[in-house]
């Protein structure tokens, strides 16, 4: 009995030991390396296999099934919200949107302004494209009102920031949902309850703190704004930004109200499937910000392919997680995982939270580190009954941790505002930390409501 008690036990140390193992391996080749992440992913899941024992006939079939698995629930909805977010980007809505939103809060709570434009653009934009959209929105009020530049981007860089780790149609939190059993709807409307108060804390209050800090961007990044006649009206520009936002929430919403008859479940399961919203969303954009403003149909595809090239990198990257998310289910040590993080002594939401975190700082990829700590959290979900959509939300909160010199946010951050890297450490990289910590936080308190 204690010769099989032994046994069981150094099985299960030579297993973990094999996991942490593969990730360092990926967080090396990655990091240090700059190997693309799709390559580091498979030769990470085969290093993985390897060590596990699992029979070699067997280790491409895991693989390509986790590709497959993953690649088939997001490639589609994924190209759907590049192809959105690029019709928001070219027709001026979200510039649209920044003006209104700064008209409407006036210069005094300009900050304000600034975070809700972020989050709000953030929504239906990848986060470097928002990130490029936005920054001559910050050169242009700088000029204008002669506020502090840094004081004017983190609340706008926040509001990016927390749409892009919580909030789904995003890469991230989309792949995580299905990884970890949540439901699109209902992560979508615990985020934007989460992010309002992380945005407003990370952004117009943390930005009070370094607003002195001196900002000098190139003339490169300086461009002029579109002209106001050229942009479409505030309701075109908000009701179809937001218009995935409503529909997916006001489905959910409507399922869990009770007052939808038997009959009619079908249909609203239907309307609000994820890949149905993305392509409502785009076909009224087509309409409302393209062909009904001048907008030629042949010229909204050939935008769209454009669109499709940029996801490319984002989808491969997903793949790459899928294959290691496989290879940790069929060797089992999934299973194995599960057992020994429920025996830690940190809430399920915390570990979550950690593993992200730490994955993130050492290698810079906050959807890498999504999804590589969804993966090696699955298993905990499944066993100890914490709400899956909350462990979303906290695995995208460590997601987004300290990002640094390993990041291309910051590089973004330090180049576009003519920063020195120890004031964009002082000041990109503490926001995205209050980012995480104050998102978690969040998370904890909401979980004494709906976990």
């Amino acid at each position: 009995m204690i010769t099989s008690i032994a046994t069981d036990t150094s099985g299960t140390v030579w297993q973990l030991t094999a996991v942490v193992i593969a990730v360092l391996s990926l967080v090396a080749m990655i990091g240090w390396g700059k190997m693309q992440p799709l390559l580091a992913f498979v030769i990470a899941s085969i290093g993985a296999a390897v060590l596990l024992q699992m029979p070699l006939d067997t280790i491409p079939k895991s693989i390509e099934k986790g590709i497959g698995d993953m690649l088939g629930s997001l490639a589609v909805l994924l190209a759907l919200g590049a192809i959105f977010g690029k019709m928001i980007a070219d027709s001026g809505a979200a510039q649209k949107i920044a003006s209104v939103l700064i008209k409407a809060f006036g210069a005094s709570r300009m900050s304000l302004a600034l975070a809700l434009t972020g989050f709000v653009v953030g929504i239906p934009l990848f986060y470097n494209v928002g990130f490029v959209l936005l920054a001559p929105l910050v050169f242009s009020l700088g000029r204008q009102s002669g506020k502090s530049l840094v004081w004017l981007a983190i609340p706008l860089m926040a509001g990016l920031s927390v749409a892009h780790g919580f909030l789904p149609p995003h890469p991230s939190p989309s792949a995580i949902v299905p990884m970890l059993g949540g439901d699109m709807g209902l992560t979508l409307l615990y985020g934007l309850a989460v992010g309002i108060p992380t945005v407003l804390i990370a952004g117009p209050a943390f930005a009070m703190t370094v607003g002195k800090i001196a900002a000098q961007p190139p003339e490169l990044f300086v461009s002029p704004p579109v002209s106001d006649q050229d942009l479409p009206s505030a309701f075109n520009a908000f009701g179809t930004a937001l218009l995935p936002v409503v529909l997916l929430s006001g489905a959910t919403a409507l399922s869990y109200s009770g007052l939808v008859a038997e009959a009619y479940k079908p249909l609203v399961a239907f309307i609000s499937h994820p890949i149905l919203v993305m392509l409502i969303a785009v076909m009224v954009a087509s309409l409302s910000l393209g062909m009904c403003r001048g907008t030629g149909f042949r010229h909204l595809m050939e935008k769209s392919g454009s669109a499709l090239r940029e996801i490319a990198p984002i989808l491969l990257i997903i793949a790459g997680a899928g294959a290691l998310k496989q290879i940790l289910i069929d060797s089992g040590v999934s299973a194995v995982l599960g057992s020994v993080m429920q025996t830690l002594p940190l809430p399920p939401l915390v570990l979550g939270w950690l593993i992200a975190g730490a994955i993130r700082v050492s290698l810079g990829s906050a959807t890498v580190a999504g999804l590589t700590a969804a993966g090696l959290v699955a298993p905990l979900v499944a066993s100890s009954g914490v709400n899956p959509n909350l462990m979303v939300l906290a695995v995208g909160a460590g997601s987004l941790m300290f990002s640094h010199v390993n990041d291309s946010g910051f590089w973004m951050f330090k180049e576009y505002f003519g920063l020195s890297v120890r004031d964009t450490l002082r000041t990109w990289t503490l926001m995205e930390g209050l980012v995480g910590i104050v998102g978690l936080i969040c998370v904890l308190v909401l979980n004494q409501f709906v976990g």
